[in-house]
Order: C-alpha cells, then structure tokens, then sequence
C-alpha cells in the first residue's frame, strides 16, 4: 500500500476504521481480548493472541464451526507498506472455507486499502 506503516495499523486495528473495511465490531488490540465481528453473512468470534504496534497484529477467525489464525504483518517499504496477511488452520477435507476466505478478503483488501488511502491522509 502506498500509505506509510502507521495508516495501515490505524485501520486494522482502531474500531471504527475496522468497521469501515471489514464489519462492526468490539475489536481491541489488547492481548487476551475476546471480540466479535459482526456482519449480514454472520457473526466472527476472536482473541487477539499477538500485538507488536506497527509490525504484527494476530488473532483468532472462528465461525460456523472453522477455527482460524489470521496474522498481518506489515514492513514499511520505500514507497509505503508491504502488507502480509495470513489466515492459517483450514481444514484440507473441506476445501470450501479456503476458497470462500479467498473471494471475501479480496474484497475486504481493496476497502481496506480505500479506508487507509482516504480516511488516514
């Protein structure tokens, strides 16, 4: 993203930029804390297991019965940020999760990016 590592941070992990790109939610970027994101397709539940400011952020994706990790990592760059995420723990017998993951975060990335270009100038 052509937007300095700080931006990007804001977006991920303040609520109501969160909001913006994702879904509603009561995320806090606090180790240990439970949230839920909220949104018409259902309900994610959460913990944050891992928080270094600016570098990587990482918790729990569990819904309709899938328990995930999703873990950003972000590396400031010449020309902004490189952005990494990663969601880890499908199931390899149920091969729809993966590709449902795979279609939903598409989009999340391009708002998340809309969010972080536009509301953190």
């Amino acid at each position: 993203m052509a937007q300095p590592v700080d931006n990007v941070w804001q977006a991920l992990t303040q609520s109501p930029l969160i909001e913006k790109w994702l879904t509603k939610n009561d995320f806090k970027p606090v180790v240990g804390h439970k949230f839920h994101f909220r949104a018409d397709w259902g309900v994610v539940d959460g913990q944050v297991l891992a928080v270094k400011p600016n570098k990587t952020l990482s918790y729990t994706w569990a819904a309709y019965g899938l328990k995930t990790v999703v873990t950003w990592t972000l590396t400031p760059t010449k020309t902004g940020t490189h952005v990494r995420m990663q969601q880890s723990g499908f199931p390899s017998n149920q091969p729809q999760y993966y590709q449902g993951a795979q279609g939903g975060w598409r989009q999340y990335f391009a708002k998340l990016e809309k969010v972080v270009a536009k509301d953190l100038l």
